[in-house]
């Protein structure tokens, strides 16, 4: 079994492979892309969106209440430093929110802000679906390479093994790293980006709806002067 292993880790090989996918994700993406894609690893551990779906639900309950007795422009309150750290979209959204003037420039705020980021996340997961498209096809590059190294060593019996190694490693390698690392990363990324779209996408409805209801007396009072 340990012979098994040490014939499996081939560090070198293993370095090659891992050099050739962030290499062709460099060229197909770009630096800052592929820079978020490595920092997204961190979410993708950390990352709690149904939790922050129920902070935010429960901030929204806090903000029209706020809103009803107060007035929007009292609803900052709720952005404490705890918060801010805990949920920042949630502390920003609110801050945006109570200080806006006018209905529109909040729905052009969460609009904008919305996209940015879902054009953000896009970038990350297709970075990981290039290492994931990339690892069998330089799998197979190096299966090739060491086909071609096998026969050229047939007159040496000593030299088609490590020949043939390196065919049968890199397709292994491509396999592993595609279908056990980079693809089920992507998906992981994909589905925690789009809980947390959702709840962030009904938060800033949610803070429409109640900026539109409290407005509206005050148009009506307008319409009324002015007719």
């Amino acid at each position: 079994m340990t012979n098994i292993l040490d014939a499996i880790l081939d560090p070198f090989t293993l370095v090659l492979m891992l050099g050739g996918m962030l290499t062709l994700a460099l060229l197909q993406n770009g630096a800052a892309a592929l820079g978020n894609a490595m920092r997204a690893l961190g979410p993708l551990v950390t990352a709690k969106p149904d939790r922050d779906r129920d902070a935010a639900r429960a901030a929204m309950l806090q903000v029209d209440h706020l809103a009803q007795l107060r007035g929007i422009a009292c609803t900052d309150r709720l952005c404490t430093d705890t918060v801010r750290r805990a949920h920042p979209f949630l502390a920003e959204a609110v801050r945006k929110f109570s200080h806006c003037e006018r209905i529109e420039q909040f729905e052009m705020w969460a609009t904008q802000t919305l996209a940015d980021r879902a054009e953000r996340h896009r970038s990350v997961h297709n970075v990981w679906y290039s290492l994931a498209d990339s690892a069998p096809a330089l799998g197979m590059a190096g299966t090739i390479i060491g086909l071609i190294g096998m026969f050229a060593a047939m007159d040496d019996p000593a030299r088609i093994g490590p020949a043939m190694a390196l065919a049968l490693l890199t397709t292994l390698y491509g396999v592993v790293l595609a279908n056990l690392i980079a693809a089920p990363v992507a998906a992981r990324l994909i589905s925690l980006s789009q809980r947390e779209h959702a709840w962030q996408q009904a938060l800033c409805e949610r803070m429409l709806a109640v900026a539109r209801r409290e407005n509206a007396p005050v148009r009506r009072a307008a319409m009324r002067e002015v007719a």
